[in-house]
């Protein structure tokens, strides 16, 4: 079975965890080389060396990266050139949100933190790559949305009012560079079983409050078949395949249809 995403170099950044994970191990599964950027030393080395033990040395490597970092960011495309000589995708996967809770209690350092990280990252991912991408007049950038940027929701409205800027840019930047052989998407998950998942969940993460989750839309039996962050790689795979050639601009939900239905339709 010929590969999806053979010989392309990835970047994922929050590669260490999550989402970004799933993604960085499917890509691999595809042919990719990988690189993992997280802020987390050992759960990016954790990935690194979990993949290269299953598809061979030199598959993945880890950068210790800073997303809200200029240097940063320039250190890790630096890396990347030498390591592999050049970059085909760059997935803008890193986010971080807080707790749910009533909006006019969100404090400054909870509002300020959740902008730079899920806005100021992927300017500064932009103002570095995208420069690359011009002068070989091919890219592709997949910025991990979700779906509270469509349907923003009560106690994660600056959380949702930072996904909607992704949703927003990424039409932007598709149209702004599509003449000169960028491609620009999003991926709009639902929730991913991570970390984070009590945060947006606004409960305790338990069997029994992710059974009455996964209850709560049309499709919600497919997130635990999907291995919740799964479904998400998945479709990674195809948008930042050449399978997708003549795809970008578009912001997918991956959500099991539950922002039309939350929306009514159908009903």
């Amino acid at each position: 079975m010929s590969q999806k995403m053979k010989d392309k170099v990835c970047i994922v950044t929050g590669g260490g965890h999550g989402f970004g994970e799933a993604m960085a191990r499917r890509f691999a599964e595809e042919g990719a080389k990988v690189v993992i950027a997280d802020i987390n030393p050992k759960a990016g080395q954790r990935v690194e060396q979990d993949i290269n033990a299953t598809h061979g040395p030199k598959t993945a490597l880890f950068q210790e990266a800073n997303v809200t970092s200029k240097a940063s960011w320039e250190k890790l495309l630096e890396v990347t050139l030498k390591e592999f000589s050049g970059v085909d995708v760059l997935v803008n996967n890193a986010g971080t949100t807080y707790p749910k809770k009533a909006s006019h209690t969100v404090t400054e350092e909870e509002y300020d933190k959740v902008i730079t990280v899920n806005q100021k990252s992927i300017f500064l991912s932009v103002a570095v790559v995208v420069p690359y991408f011009l002068e070989k007049k091919a890219g592709t950038i997949l910025n991990v949305s979700s779906v509270g940027g469509i349907r923003v929701k009560n106690g994660l409205v600056w959380y949702g009012a930072t996904k909607a800027f992704v949703n927003k840019i990424t039409e932007g930047l598709a149209s702004e560079y599509g003449h000169s052989g960028i491609r620009v998407n999003a991926v709009c998950p639902i929730l991913g079983y991570t970390d984070l998942a009590q945060s947006f969940m606004g409960v305790d993460d338990t069997p029994e409050n992710r059974a009455k989750f996964e209850a709560s839309f049309p499709r919600g039996e497919a997130l635990k078949l999907n291995t919740s962050v799964g479904y998400v790689a998945n479709a990674a795979v195809y948008l930042c395949s050449d399978d997708a050639a003549f795809v970008s601009g578009i912001c997918m939900p991956v959500d099991g249809a539950a922002t039309v239905f939350a929306a009514g339709v159908g009903k």
